[in-house]
């Protein structure tokens, strides 16, 4: 089977040496996503729904390049520094897995690799 490596540009994909997503077969994995900038913070400082937001966008145009789609997804991975905003979380994760209800799991982590970072997902897809 073909390996197919996907990268996004992220600020550390290539000092820490991995792959925004890795695509074997008929499974396909996304990597810890945030919506962190070129220079490594947040895009969306202070306001975790749209960070979530954003991730999820990053998770779909990484699967769309490696040839999944949302509708693939089978399991989340959800990291938080703060549950008590998790209803915020969960709102938008409602919204984009809907009918989709992949499997999934939320935590509460110290930190991130930035402070304006809170949140940060990951994603295995599977076709068929």
């Amino acid at each position: 089977m073909t390996r197919r490596l996907v990268a996004s540009g992220g600020p550390w994909e290539a000092t820490a040496g991995y792959s925004r997503a890795v695509a074997v077969g008929d499974s396909c994995w996304v990597a810890g996503t945030t919506d962190a900038g070129p220079d490594g913070t947040s895009l969306h400082p202070g306001d975790v729904a749209a960070q979530a937001t954003a991730v999820f966008a990053i998770i779909e145009t990484a699967l769309g390049e490696a040839g999944f789609a949302l509708d693939d997804i089978v399991r989340i991975r959800v990291f938080v520094t703060d549950i008590t905003r998790a209803g915020e979380v969960m709102a938008v994760q409602s919204f984009v897995f809907g009918s989709i209800r992949p499997a999934a799991t939320m935590v509460e982590v110290s930190a991130l690799i930035d402070p304006s970072l809170l949140i940060e997902i990951e994603a295995d897809a599977r076709r068929g």
